[in-house]
């Protein structure tokens, strides 16, 4: 388009291919001087390498597998020549990696506990089923899980919780430990804020306590140590001993991380809140609690999946979660040397739980932050 300016013929035009787009952002951040451009070459090349080889390791060189038609196993022997991805021991191996020495006959059982806990945390999930009758569906989603895992009524085999492990463990351990661990650490961080120096008293030495001492430290004294001090003939089972160590540990952590939160309110809110003749309970339940939990998403969330990936320290104690049976997969003589396969395949599950709560954690963040909209 051209326009008339005293006489003149000025000509419009867009900006230079060059200074926008795609190739505009690349020649401003990384070749906008020569040592810049040699690095970013450099860079580029090393890490076009390292796609190609991991291309060819993962597909190209890989190997499936076939079965013997005798036996219907399969061989490791094709997948030590080829040198590629070993996808025959994944094969193998994702009945004893997933559900660990549970009975192969009655593997549906765990298939299925694992569904059921996964449906529960999509609903949870949801804003609008955060209603009473969420706990109630908990409460009975963990008998269903129980029945399904242990047996022993309803015509099921009655399988010990020695015998559980893999994927359902790791999840019972860590969902059922935060359910329990996330409502006590809130009662732990108001008592540490409290004007009553008994519960103040309490609730801080038994935050400091554990929080002083390594995980591992807390499940050998649960697994070992506190046996010995029950009377003679009682006995409490060493899963929820595991259990109630993790529901403890947690909880000292996450009272921090919500006692951050509470000091994050701004006095005036607590006076706010004051002023309208609320009681303690109400003042918190209504006013303080909310902003402060909105607060401590973040870290929150990044204490959930730390604790996600510490279960895998209860193999300490004989538990087999995800990691324990993964090592066990490579205990078989005839599949030994496949860590990469074996590590890769658990932490590709790791990472997909773990990413599903931070992506998760950043929409509730952009939901509930309506402080600064206008």
């Amino acid at each position: 388009m051209a326009e008339q300016s005293q006489g003149t013929a000025v000509v419009e035009t867009g900006p230079p291919v060059m200074s926008h787009g795609i190739l505009g952002w690349l020649r401003a951040n990384l070749f906008n001087s020569i040592p810049n451009m040699i690095i970013s070459v450099v860079l580029l090349a090393l890490l076009l390498w390292i796609f190609i080889g991991m291309v060819n390791w993962l597909f190209l060189d890989a190997v499936w597998g076939e079965r013997d038609p005798q036996t219907g196993a399969l061989s490791a022997d094709a997948c030590r020549a080829a040198g590629g991805f070993c996808y025959a021991f994944i094969r193998e191996k994702m009945r004893l990696i997933l559900f660990g020495t549970y009975p192969s006959a009655e593997q549906l059982r765990p298939f299925l506990a694992v569904i059921l806990f996964v449906s529960l945390i999509l609903v949870s999930c949801n804003r609008n089923a955060w209603k009473p009758w969420l706990g109630v569906a908990w409460v009975a989603a963990l008998v269903v899980l129980w029945i399904l895992m242990s047996g022993g009524v309803l015509g099921l085999s009655y399988v010990p919780n020695t015998n559980w492990g893999g994927l359902p463990l790791t999840l019972m351990l860590s969902v059922i430990g935060l359910v329990f661990a996330f409502p006590l650490s809130i009662v732990l961080a108001l008592g540490r804020t409290s004007d009553l120096p008994a519960a103040k008293m309490i609730c801080v030495g038994f935050i400091e306590l554990v929080r002083g001492v390594p995980l591992i430290t807390v499940l050998f004294m649960a697994s070992v140590m506190f046996p010995l001090f029950l009377p003679t003939g009682i006995t409490i089972d060493k899963l929820l001993r595991a259990q109630v160590a993790i529901i403890l540990f947690a909880a000292a952590y996450l009272a921090e991380v919500v006692r951050g939160g509470l000091q994050a309110i701004p006095t005036g809110q607590y006076e706010a809140a004051d002023s309208l003749g609320l009681g303690y309970w109400q003042k918190m339940r209504l006013i303080i609690l909310p902003q402060a939990l909105k607060i401590s998403i973040p870290p929150i969330v990044n204490t959930f999946i730390g604790f996600f990936k510490d279960t895998s320290l209860v193999i300490i104690i004989g538990l087999f979660d995800l990691l324990g049976t993964a090592k066990a997969a490579l205990t078989d003589p005839a599949w030994r040397g496949f860590y990469k396969e074996s590590y890769l395949f658990i932490a590709v599950l790791y990472f997909c739980f773990c990413f599903f709560m931070s992506k998760y954690s950043q929409h509730l963040e952009k939901r509930l932050n309506t402080s600064h909209r206008r």
